[in-house]
């Protein structure tokens, strides 16, 4: 026999060998979709798949998935990125997520920063410099703060402001932080969540002088101390408050009445803390002017509706590396957040639903294409619940009992209270941490429900700091004591700070045409009850 004709018997040969291993796993693979109330991740398939010998079939098994869902353990060393990021972090690595640093609690360390200050409290100051870095990155991506700050400096229209600040510490806050330090302002700060903040962060701002009080991963008592430190501290009383959820309000008012009284103005960001501050307001207890920020146009567009649809899948991504094409979800509330989630997740090609108590929202659902339900009607069916209302128990504990295994359920609105956590930590339930931010509640019958971030937000404007500038500035008799929103011709400003990024161009209306549309040619555009 010819050499060309062995070769063609040993090619066909091994070609029927392949075609037998590709059959075998052609055939396992069958096997693994269509087993009973199993649902494989990529990862587990990937993972099987490589499991079967090219050369030597039947050394190896496949390991199939039982009947009994199980989830892979994730490394918790690893990875690490809090569900609590906006989309403003969430583009870069944090260097906290994968620090090796002792578990040594920061109130427990002594530390000091170049300048021999020890005012501040955070992971781990050595991690300024990487911070740093980060903010640096994060400055080119916020040009209408940077364009206020270059426009302002000169003036330092915050001179002799005492800002105490409770907001994310992110590179993106530091932006802002910095900016209300170079007009003119004194800050001491804290992070509104105990879960967002990038400790090189809080360590590059601290090393620049601003004392810090944060560090990702603290415990509700570390979070009410770092509040304190930021308060009470000898030689120093704030003046102007900025808040993001009203949690250092609150401190201030129940703690610290007689320095409450003598706060200028608060600037708040939140929802929730909105809605606290209107609470304090109708009972005649709210002593100080406040400014609502978080219902200006700008930040509820940016903030809330095209950063939430973008952070909701980088947070979902990051911890669960769930695929969501074909999943059935439900957003709770149609809000501005609610919208954003729910563009993202129909883009992916989820099944969505949503719930609404406001029949204007409602319809608007309706109309972009998506059911309106009740949590009820589809409790038993979905494979992923978020809560966007920034109300109160609107994931009951019964409503978790009836949800399917593997559930995932997260909250994007400010307020903790979304999701009854607390009915969960009860002694029938078992509680297993299987990365940071992600844990697997388990029911006695060995149902999961996968919770992240504790129920906590998963996910800053340029409107902030021109808040507490007119604020701070303002004439006593043009604020009382009361809640306001941003004026229409600042929105407006904020805006415009924006457009040159975008390189877009304003068109100028006419004298003419402003004497017909009886308006200022500079502005403001919109009456105040105009809904964009």
């Amino acid at each position: 026999m010819s050499d060309s004709a062995v070769d063609a018997k040993l090619e066909l040969k091994q070609a029927s060998k392949d075609v037998k291993e590709s059959e075998n796993v052609a055939e396992k693979y069958s096997a693994m979709t269509v087993s009973k109330n199993s649902e494989m991740t990529m990862g587990e398939l990937s993972s099987a798949l490589s499991a079967v010998p090219t050369h030597k079939p039947g050394k190896k098994q496949i390991q199939f998935v039982e009947d009994k869902q199980e989830f892979s353990k994730f490394p918790t060393k690893t990875g690490r990125r809090s569900l609590s990021r906006s989309i403003s972090q969430s583009s870069t690595d944090s260097y906290s997520s994968d620090s090796s640093d002792d578990e040594t609690s920061p109130r427990d360390k002594t530390q000091v920063n170049s300048r021999g200050s020890s005012d501040f409290c955070v992971k781990n100051i050595k991690q300024a410099e990487f911070g740093r870095r980060e903010i640096e990155i994060a400055v080119q991506d916020m040009s209408a703060l940077i364009s206020l700050r270059k426009r302002a400096q000169g003036e330092k229209p915050l001179a002799g402001a005492k800002i105490v600040g409770c907001t994310h510490i992110t590179a993106q806050t530091a932006v802002l932080i910095e900016t209300l330090v170079s007009l003119g302002a004194q800050c001491r700060w804290t992070a509104c969540n105990i879960y967002s903040t990038q400790n090189e962060v809080a360590a590059a701002l601290s090393e620049r002088g601003v004392p810090v009080f944060a560090w990702k991963g603290e415990s509700e008592d570390d979070f009410w101390w770092c509040i304190d430190q930021c308060v009470n501290t000898e030689g120093w009383q704030p003046n102007m408050i900025l808040d993001d959820g009203g949690d250092l309000t609150h401190w201030v008012y129940k703690k610290y009445p007689n320095v409450f009284k003598k706060i200028r103005g608060i600037v708040e960001e939140s929802v929730t803390g909105v809605h606290r501050l209107y609470q304090l307001s109708k009972a005649g207890k709210l002593c100080v002017p406040a400014m609502n920020v978080n219902d200006s146009v700008t930040k509820q567009k940016f903030d809330n509706l095209y950063c939430c649809r973008e952070s909701i899948l980088d947070g979902l991504k990051r911890t669960t590396d769930v695929m969501f094409g074909g999943k059935q979800v439900l957003v709770c509330g149609y809000g501005e957040v609610g919208k954003g989630c729910c563009a993202a997740l129909k883009a992916l090609g989820s099944i969505v639903y949503v719930t609404e108590i406001d029949p204007i929202c409602a319809l608007q659902g309706c109309m972009d294409g998506f059911r309106v339900v009740k949590l009820s009607e589809v409790v038993r069916n979905v494979d992923v619940v978020i809560t966007c209302t920034g109300n109160k128990n609107v994931v009951t504990r019964d409503q978790l009992d009836r949800m399917k295994n593997g559930c995932i359920v997260c909250n994007m609105g400010h307020s903790n209270t979304e999701i009854d956590v607390a009915s969960m930590r009860t002694p029938e339930l078992t509680w297993e941490r299987v990365r940071s931010q992600v844990d697997h509640v388990i029911w006695p019958d060995g149902k999961r429900v996968i919770l992240l971030a504790e129920g906590r937000l998963l996910n800053l404007s340029c409107s902030t700091a021109l808040a507490l500038i007119e604020l701070y500035n303002a004439p006593e008799s043009r604020y009382k004591q009361d809640v306001y929103l941003l004026p229409k011709k600042m929105d407006e400003y904020v805006a415009s700070l924006h457009l040159a990024t975008f390189d877009a161009h304003l068109t100028e209306l006419s004298d003419e045409q402003a004497k017909y549309l009886g308006l200022n040619k500079n502005g403001p555009f919109k009456p105040n009850y105009y809904r964009y």
